[in-house]
């Protein structure tokens, strides 16, 4: 009987460990950059796509000072929007295919 109580203390220590470094990783910021620093990219510690920023010289690299603000932006929101629609997509398709295998058990961490 002590065995069983120290196996679930042992399964809450670690499921309250996954929690933690699951918040922990929402929190993270890593970043990428491509171009000689002309577009960078921010992730979360999953992996998850945050922002991108674009300098005019990724749309304009022969006249960069003809791209504007308004342009840059437009086109930085659009690919944000098109990223993030995909993503949830795929963690969608993920998490059935998953689903499929445990039979419906949540398994924290996993998805």
């Amino acid at each position: 009987m002590m065995n069983m109580m120290n196996m679930m203390k042992q399964a809450q220590t670690i499921q309250k460990r996954l929690k933690e470094t699951q918040d922990e990783l929402n929190q993270m910021d890593i970043s990428g950059e491509a171009g000689n620093g002309s577009v960078k990219v921010i992730c979360d510690g999953k992996g998850l796509f945050k922002s991108i920023k674009l300098s005019p010289e990724a749309i304009n690299p022969e006249n960069p000072s003809a791209v504007s603000e308004d342009t840059i932006e437009m086109l930085e929101d659009i690919i944000t929007t098109a990223i993030n629609q995909t993503s949830g997509k795929a963690i969608k398709v993920m998490e059935e295919k998953m689903k499929a295998v445990t039979g419906g058990i949540s398994i924290p961490g996993l998805f």
